[in-house]
């Protein structure tokens, strides 16, 4: 199967209708008493205890050189195995926080 990955930065996404807009405000004021969710199955506190965060979620990877700190390093591997992963890690928390914060 022949897939493709669009990807759109927040920047490049066309602006919202008036339309749109008054929609997502109509939305924003309903109360959720009114969210018909007879459909969805109530999630249990069983469901909770077995649920796994980014079970399916597979980011590919990309071979890469960076230049490091010395002691940044050092104090990276200094934490056991897994540095590369740990390296990883606070660059997605840094990069989830700036696309929050626009």
């Amino acid at each position: 199967m022949n897939t493709k990955t669009v990807r759109m930065r927040m920047a490049d996404l066309p602006p919202l209708t008036e339309e749109e807009k008054a929609q997502l405000q109509a939305l924003a004021e309903r109360p959720d008493s009114e969210i018909d969710t007879s459909d969805i199955p109530e999630l249990t506190e069983e469901f909770w205890k077995n649920a796994v965060r980014g079970r399916f979620y597979k980011p590919t990877k990309t071979s890469t050189t960076v230049r490091i700190d010395s002691d940044v390093l050092a104090w990276l591997r200094s934490q056991g195995k897994g540095y590369q992963s740990r390296i990883n890690a606070i660059l997605r928390r840094e990069m989830l926080a700036s696309l929050k914060n626009g």
